[in-house]
């Protein structure tokens, strides 16, 4: 597919990018207002390649000199340390049949949690998140959501989170400690492959879209269910807008995380910034993770929402489940809707590098 081949599908672009030259001003804000979720608008500019005054030129690079190796250690210092302790918990023990999987039970599976919300709270002050502010609604202020909430306590099949930064997995593991997607090669990864597979993550083949022999909406679901019904499975994060956003819009919601019918717990992150934003738009990787450990102080707030209850008409349609979640999370949340999404996201970034060609371009 050429637009694949023309930029990633996330976050932003690879090599070619960094000696590509910058649009023109004129059409920069012009792309920037026909893919606004995707826009930056901190003091770094688009794909974090925007001038910068000279005194914030050496402010960033003290910052760099200060900063970046100290967070750079200390967070390599924390992965060691918790791919230890899966290393030794998952000693002699079996794994879960055509999952990759540990079974982790007991003592195993305790310590394996506990290390991995506290060392993630540790990484998570490392990048510059010294305090979290979070909000317990007890019940939403959003006028549509539907009269048929049960108001039993129900425990979520999985949480449902707009999706900003890669640092949302880094929250959401320092409290609920879910499982979640990742692709298949992030499993052959030094270190990081035996923590997902700790996490119980749900590892996909990009080409060919399955989970082994099932499909990718069939394992998130059954694993839903899993964790539903048992209260020591890990939940599933989801984040159905399939890729991040600026923070301030909230994209079309995929029925992956409501065909298990079951009850879902919403949860909004926002990351307010001065100077630089934590929001994983438009920047390739590396750029971004060096920008954000130059910052002295990073800010996130998270707003929990009640536990989601589907009523019978949403189970059985997971697309009005899928939009009444998602229109309740936008209203709580003070997000914009957008219909666009991950294809026109691919677009926005193939116009950026200078490629004029792939903006004419969509989706096979």
């Amino acid at each position: 597919m050429a637009l694949d081949a023309a930029a990633p599908s996330s976050g932003g672009g690879g090599e070619d990018e960094a000696v590509r030259p910058l649009l023109p001003a004129e059409a920069e804000e012009e792309l920037d207002a026909t893919y606004a979720p995707y826009a930056r608008r901190d003091a770094y500019g688009t794909m974090g390649r925007g001038p910068l005054r000279a005194a914030r030129r050496v402010e960033l690079y003290l910052r760099a000199a200060l900063l970046v190796p100290l967070r750079f250690v200390a967070g390599m210092l924390l992965l060691v340390a918790y791919y230890l302790v899966c290393r030794v918990c998952t000693l002699f023990v079996d794994e879960v049949a055509e999952e990759g999987r540990p079974r982790l039970r007991g003592w195993r599976r305790v310590a394996v949690v506990r290390a991995g919300q506290g060392l993630s709270r540790a990484m998570l002050f490392v990048f510059g998140f010294y305090w979290i502010r979070e909000t317990h609604r007890s019940y939403p202020n959003a006028e549509d959501v539907h009269q048929g909430q049960s108001e039993e306590l129900e425990l979520p099949g999985a949480i449902v989170s707009n999706h900003v930064s890669y640092v949302d997995i880094l929250y959401h593991m320092s409290v609920s400690f879910p499982s979640f997607v990742a692709k298949e090669s992030v499993s052959r990864l030094p270190l990081v492959g035996l923590i997902s597979k700790c996490l119980g993550c749900i590892f996909v083949q990009r080409e060919s879209k399955a989970s082994d022999s099932k499909g990718v909406s069939g394992a998130v679901t059954e694993r839903v269910q899993e964790a539903y019904q048992d209260k020591n499975s890990s939940m599933m994060l989801l984040f159905p807008e399939g890729t991040t956003t600026n923070g301030d819009y909230l994209l079309p919601f995929r029925t992956g995380a409501f065909l298990a019918r079951v009850p879902v717990q919403p949860v909004i992150l926002r990351y307010p910034y001065t100077m630089f934003s934590p929001a994983w738009d438009s920047m390739d990787g590396a750029r971004h993770v060096f920008l954000l450990l130059c910052q002295f102080v990073n800010y996130i707030e998270v707003v929990r929402l009640p536990v989601y209850c589907p009523s019978e008409q949403e189970k059985e349609d997971p697309k009005l489940y899928a939009n009444n979640v998602r229109k309740l999370i936008a209203t709580e949340g003070n997000l914009i809707f957008s219909n666009l999404g991950l294809a026109e996201k691919r677009v926005y970034h193939a116009a950026l590098n200078g490629n004029s060609r792939a903006i004419h371009q969509k989706d096979d």
